[in-house]
């Protein structure tokens, strides 16, 4: 901050001295002529007001660096201003006129703050120099302060004299303004009546329209039972006869029933998906989400669509295994009725190689892809498939039946359950289509099993209460903390976020303001003043960028969505752990590692405790209560599995999360068996430090330590 002018206000000259000095020391700082008359008529009615009602104050110019900003403050000793609040806020009628001026100038400037007490008046005014404005060097503010300390006060006439022609100025422009909006609204008066009429005629066309696709869609939705049972009931007489079950066939009616047969299969087929097409644009499709495995859901594909694979054929049907992917909640049905679509497209326009069906996590999606080593599609015709009834002319189109629907109706069964369809193909190499579904059905009324409110709590992890509205995202929470040592009590709304407290007490709250249909703002405001919860931890995560308000009203930290998963710990463990003392114990009978180990660590603000054997180990876990144990497997006398069991089974130590640290080759079972104990698992055998030491701050936050400082 630097100060380049001060003015005492005596006399009431001194307050148009302050409007020029005000006006020069504008110029200087490279404002333009409007932003000067702004900043001298706003400093002149605040100079003003202590003068008339404080008999007298001090102007001092100040010029902030980084950004540059030109601030004002008025000081007075008067009696202070009363109902400020009222003033402020336009409220506070005056005959006298008092606080117009306030309001008036705070509009002019960029900043504007008000101290008012008994003992006297600040006011601070502030305005942002313009960006092209270069950054002032001291020499150049040394001149200006010279310049304007230096020049003698003007007289009073010739100032008002320029105040007038400013006034003038400014009418003139706002005449000529007005009169560009006399003209601009006669042209936009004639442009909406055509407008309106243009719309008028676009509605009657538009309700015509939906009207007759209303209609169509009704009635084909509703006539499912009248086009399905005539074709079964053709199927069925047709397999009847070919079965001999009345008599023996010609070989010529064989051929004659076979026909009839095929043509009520390819009837069926493209009645059943335009049932379905149809039920979907009606919104008479529902979805029934529930919880199930995606190799569960591949097994079933496999056993059901395996007869479609011609006898002797050079193609090959292979379901790569899902492993590691969490379970969906959705509904099985039309994801299976989209899988199957691109399956049986892929075996009919495949003449050799495989056609590949997997599954991936994509962020909060699983992508469930089928690709094939078939004909391909061109780049004009990639789009067009998702058109209704539209097939692409091949040489195989002949020989294989289809109905154009398949495509179109797995695009809007996926959009309905709030996936999407892609896909990518090149002509005569193949092609891979893709539905992406979020694991957790956005619309779910029900949450699934793994985010139903927990009764039983486990006691080696500290309950984070959630609210939040949004299933996916509770489940995201759930993701994120599943191998820390917090656990999660989701919640959807504020009545059940209050039964869960009067339940438990949380570690943490982590809430959502923007909440259907409630508000987020009361709720904070009732946790922080009621004394039973006001000492617990409150994370707003939200997507509005309003942590000010957040902190305003009690919120102890602040997020912004989509929230990762280290952020969120890191978070968390600040908040849970603040003004406590962070010790780590290590357990390990290599004191090269440990040594290692304390290297890796140095810049983490924790206290570390060494154990050369599992017992000592033990020993220092129950009279230290370490935050978290980093254990290795390895030791002689008594094993790191026995130490780990033994520390669950404690009860001062089994809520201390442990973090395995060896260079043990562990199996499957092991590793799974550990994962269920430990909080995370951390190989010894990294290829650099620098790997090495992120993988243990990782575990470390996720045994709840804050590892920056």
């Amino acid at each position: 901050m630097t100060t380049l002018f001060t003015l005492q206000i005596h006399y009431e000259q001194d307050v148009v001295q302050a409007r020029q000095r005000t006006r020069e020391l504008a110029e200087q700082l490279g404002f333009d002529g409007q932003d000067q008359a702004r900043l001298a008529t706003a400093v002149s009615e605040i100079a003003r007001n202590a003068f008339q009602y404080a008999q007298g104050g001090t102007v001092q110019f100040d010029l902030a660096e980084s950004p540059q900003i030109f601030l004002i403050q008025v000081r007075d000793q008067g009696g202070g201003i009363p109902h400020l609040s009222d003033v402020l806020a336009g409220r506070y009628d005056s005959s006298t006129g008092v606080g117009l001026g306030i309001v008036g100038t705070r509009r002019l400037m960029d900043s504007f703050e008000v101290e008012s007490t008994e003992q006297g008046t600040t006011v601070r005014l502030g305005k942002t120099l313009p960006k092209r404005s270069p950054i002032l060097s001291d020499s150049q503010l040394q001149q200006i302060r010279e310049a304007v300390a230096g020049r003698s006060p003007q007289n009073p006439y010739d100032e008002i004299q320029r105040q007038n022609q400013e006034l003038l100025r400014a009418m003139a422009e706002l005449r000529k303004r007005e009169e560009e909006l006399t003209h601009l609204n006669r042209e936009l008066e004639d442009t909406n009546r055509g407008v309106i009429a243009l719309y008028a005629e676009l509605d009657e066309k538009a309700s015509s329209l939906q009207q007759a696709n209303e209609l169509k869609t009704r009635f084909l939705s509703n006539m499912s039972h009248e086009f399905r049972t005539p074709l079964n009931s053709i199927l069925s007489l047709s397999r009847m006869l070919l079965t001999r079950m009345d008599g023996d066939l010609s070989s010529e009616q064989e051929k004659q029933v076979t026909f009839i047969q095929k043509a009520a299969d390819g009837l069926s087929e493209l009645v059943n998906d335009l049932l379905d097409l149809a039920k979907v644009e009606a919104g008479k499709t529902e979805v029934h989400p529930s919880s199930f495995e995606v190799s569960d859901l591949f097994g079933t594909l496999r056993g059901m669509l395996r007869p479609l694979l011609v006898q002797g054929s050079s193609v090959s049907l292979v379901f790569a295994e899902p492993d590691g992917l969490p379970p969906l909640y959705s509904d099985e049905g039309k994801i299976a009725q989209i899988l199957r679509n691109f399956i049986s497209n892929a075996l009919k326009f495949t003449e050799q190689g495989e056609v590949h069906v997997a599954a991936e996590q994509v962020g909060h999606m699983i992508q469930l892809s089928v690709s094939d080593t078939g004909i391909g599609i061109s780049t004009d015709d990639q789009e067009r498939i998702f058109e209704d009834f539209v097939q692409i002319e091949s040489h195989l189109q002949k020989q294989v039946k289809g109905t154009g629907l398949g495509l179109p109706l797995s695009r809007k069964l996926a959009e309905l359950m709030g996936g999407s369809v892609s896909m990518q193909s090149e002509l005569g190499q193949g092609s891979t289509f893709s539905v992406c579904i979020p694991i957790v059905y956005p619309k779910a009324a029900e949450l699934p099993d793994s985010l139903k409110p927990i009764t039983a709590l486990n006691p080696a992890r500290l309950p984070i209460l959630a609210i939040e509205d949004h299933t996916e995202t509770l489940f995201i929470y759930e993701k994120h903390l599943q191998a820390s040592r917090y656990q999660l009590i989701a919640t959807r709304t504020l009545a059940q976020a209050r039964q869960a407290l009067q339940q438990l007490q949380p570690a943490a709250i982590v809430l959502d303001i923007l909440l259907e249909g409630q508000n987020g703002w009361t709720f904070l405001r009732e946790l922080k003043s009621d004394e039973a919860t006001r000492n617990i931890p409150v994370l707003v995560i939200t997507v509005v960028n309003n942590e000010k308000q957040a902190i305003a009203l009690g919120a102890d930290g602040f997020l912004i969505k989509p929230v990762d998963q280290l952020p969120l710990l890191a978070k968390l463990n600040a908040l849970v752990g603040q003004g406590k003392t962070q010790k780590l114990l290590l357990i390990d009978d290599d004191p090269a590692y440990r040594y290692v180990v304390k290297q890796l660590l140095a810049g983490i603000p924790l206290q570390i405790l060494e154990a050369a054997s599992g017992r000592e180990g033990l020993a220092l876990a129950e009279s230290e209560q370490p935050t978290a144990v980093l254990l290795d497997l390895e030791m002689p006398e008594l094993s790191g599995f026995d130490a780990l069991e033994q520390l669950q089974h404690h009860p001062v130590t089994q809520s201390i999360p442990v973090i395995i640290h060896s260079s043990t080759q562990l199996t499957v079972e092991a590793q799974s068996r550990l994962a269920q104990q430990g909080v995370a698992i951390v190989s010894k055998e990294k290829t650099s430090q620098a790997e090495a030491a992120s993988h243990l701050r990782e575990a470390l936050a996720k045994a709840g330590l804050i590892v920056d400082a």
